[in-house]
C-alpha cells in the first residue's frame, strides 16, 4: 500500500502592485477641494465631477479597492461639507505602506 505524504505548500508572496504616483492623489484631491473657491455653484459642480472623481479613483487604484474606494470618493464628493477629506492621497499613503511591508516580508525561495 503506497503511502502519501503531503507537504504543506505555502503560498508565495504577492507581488506589490504599482501604485498611482502621489502628485497625480494629490492634483485629484485638490480639484475635488477645488470647488469650495466658487461661491454658490461649488456644490453644483460637485454633482458634476462626483461621477469623474470616482471613475478616475476606480482606474488609478483598479480592483475591489478601486470600487469601493470610488464609491466612497463619489459619496464624499456629493455630501455637502465633505471635500475636506483627502480620500485619493488617503488611499495612495495605505496603498504605499501596505507595499512597502510587502517589499519588507519578500524572502528569497530557493528549489534543491
Amino acid at each position: 500500500m503506497k503511502k502519501l505524504f503531503w507537504k504543506k505548500q505555502t503560498a508565495l508572496p504577492a507581488v506589490p502592485q504599482r501604485i498611482p504616483s502621489l502628485a497625480a492623489c494629490l492634483l485629484m484631491d485638490f480639484l475635488g477641494y477645488a470647488t469650495y473657491g466658487i461661491p454658490f455653484f461649488g456644490e453644483f459642480l460637485d454633482i458634476l465631477w462626483a461621477p469623474i472623481s470616482a471613475f478616475i479613483f476606480f482606474r488609478l487604484f483598479g480592483g475591489v479597492r478601486g470600487l469601493f474606494g470610488g464609491a466612497f470618493n463619489f459619496f464624499e464628493e456629493l455630501m455637502p461639507g465633505l471635500d475636506f477629506i483627502p480620500t485619493f492621497t488617503i488611499t495612495w499613503l495605505l496603498q504605499y505602506f501596505r507595499r512597502s511591508k510587502q517589499v519588507q516580508n519578500v524572502q528569497v525561495i530557493t528549489t534543491r
